[in-house]
């Protein structure tokens, strides 16, 4: 029998890897897309050849890893180069994601939750997935959430909300919402009870 799949989405600091990681206690396979494209950029990463070549040994750090704070620097006051990271980062995800979720296949788990922060953006995926779940909650908790885990200041967050698709559309995009606004971790668990049933879990 075909694994459930289920797309989790939802703006920078949303909580969506929060509800991911509640559908994996539940016993569902999630799939971080931001966690393999982090591992692609890392030391010895599958991507990191393709970054020096494409964008020079100033973009790679010490470590071997990517510059992340120059890349992020880089891409959002350059479109181009936001693609050209794009075309070599996205490739090498789709191939390790596909991979993944063929081993839990095989292995008959009920459902696998891929959390991807472009779910919008990256139209493609909608056609293989049977739910879009997307997490929201206002700009302001955005920012807040942002700003107490990463230490970025409140100009650079916006910047980084202003690059990913609106609010509107990503609730347009949504088969369901979850509001994950001035609620605590309980709450959220119960929330997402009926909807661990609906996904065979």
């Amino acid at each position: 029998m075909r694994s459930f799949r289920v797309g989790i989405s939802g703006g920078i600091g949303s909580g969506k890897s929060t509800v991911s990681q509640i559908f994996g206690r539940n016993g569902a396979v999630v799939i971080d897309l931001d966690a393999l494209s982090r591992a692609s950029t890392a030391a010895g990463g599958a991507a990191i050849d393709a970054v020096r070549s494409t964008f020079g040994e100033d973009f790679v750090d010490r470590t071997g890893a990517m510059d992340r704070t120059k890349m992020r620097s880089l891409v959002f006051s350059d479109p181009k180069a936001r693609s050209r990271l794009e075309a070599i980062v996205h490739p090498v995800i789709a191939m390790e994601s596909a991979t993944l979720a063929q081993k839990a296949q095989e292995r008959g788990v009920a459902c696998i939750v891929f959390d991807i922060p472009l779910l919008v953006e990256s139209a493609h995926w909608r056609a293989s997935l049977d739910r879009v779940v997307m997490v929201d909650c206002s700009v302001d908790t955005q920012i807040q959430r942002v700003k107490a885990r990463s230490g970025l200041d409140e100009t650079e967050i916006r910047r980084i909300i202003h690059a990913q698709s609106s609010r509107a559309l990503r609730l347009q995009a949504a088969d369901t919402v979850i509001f994950n606004e001035g609620k605590n971790l309980l709450a959220i668990e119960r929330e997402l009870q009926s909807l661990s049933a609906q996904f065979g879990l």
